[in-house]
């Protein structure tokens, strides 16, 4: 039973077709999907997709990249979906430096204020990192991220900062990027997790793995994911399917 940690399917990308998405990745096997919301419209449709279906769960959290945009009110909402009995994680949060729509220092301001907000109502976090390592990892230790660990999202960073990472409590999930022919650091780093550290995503729409690349990623390549890890870690594609099931649903405490 494959699980997708993190799948964007209240992304724009799947408003004509997102039920016939979903089904096609129950047939590949997806037992458990968690949708990311990371501002205010993407919130509201991660709850609507996980009161629908109920395989389907929700992360609510704000992305770094519109970090200028967040508001105390959006903060109090966010505490407040926390207790929804289908929200198992706060994020997608954290650092970005590739975009410059909101300062460092406001990113910096925003992910600090979640970790805090997920160690009060003790929730796991989705991690984004980008181009933002040294200062993602400064600031999980200083806000004692540990308290509540969580997922360091479709991972690509070095090694070194995933040992980091794991010290810290957290979890190293990979996506489409393990599959790609030139992707050295992801594969290098994939082969070094532990498998109880381990997980796989999609981040769909975005990142489709090979030979989807540069496609609209979905759920159902998930399973490209499972078996590019097999192949990397020298294990069967089974083992790798049953060991990131168990530790998503350990992470979300999903009993289902």
């Amino acid at each position: 039973m494959l699980f997708d940690t993190h799948a964007h399917l209240n992304a724009d990308q799947f408003e004509e077709d997102v039920a016939l998405v979903i089904e096609r990745a129950k047939e590949e096997g997806v037992s458990n999907i968690v949708v990311v919301g990371f501002d205010e419209k993407t919130i509201k449709g991660a709850i609507n997709l996980a009161e629908n279906y109920d395989f389907i769960y929700a992360a609510v959290g704000w992305h770094p990249v519109d970090a200028i945009d967040m508001t105390e009110d959006h903060l109090k909402w966010i505490e407040e979906l926390a207790s929804h009995p289908k929200v198992v994680a706060l994020g997608e949060m954290g650092l970005d430096y590739h975009w410059d729509k909101s300062p460092k220092d406001v990113q910096k301001e925003v992910f600090r204020k979640q970790i805090q907000l997920a160690k009060k109502v003790n929730l796991p976090i989705i991690i984004h990192n980008r181009d933002a390592h040294e200062d993602i990892v400064t600031i999980l230790k200083e806000e004692d991220a540990s308290a509540v660990g969580g997922i360091m999202h479709c991972f690509g960073s070095s090694l070194d900062i995933a040992k980091q990472c794991l010290k810290m409590n957290f979890y190293i999930s990979f996506g489409g990027p393990v599959t790609f022919k030139n992707a050295k650091r992801p594969k290098e780093v994939a082969k070094e997790i532990p498998l109880d550290r381990l997980l796989i995503e999609t981040d769909c729409p975005y990142l489709a793995p090979h030979p989807y690349r540069g496609k609209r990623n979905e759920p159902s390549y998930v399973k490209l994911v499972a078996e590019a890890i097999a192949e990397l870690k020298d294990i069967t594609y089974e083992e790798v399917v049953a060991v990131t099931n168990e530790n998503a649903k350990k992470l979300f405490a999903i009993k289902r």
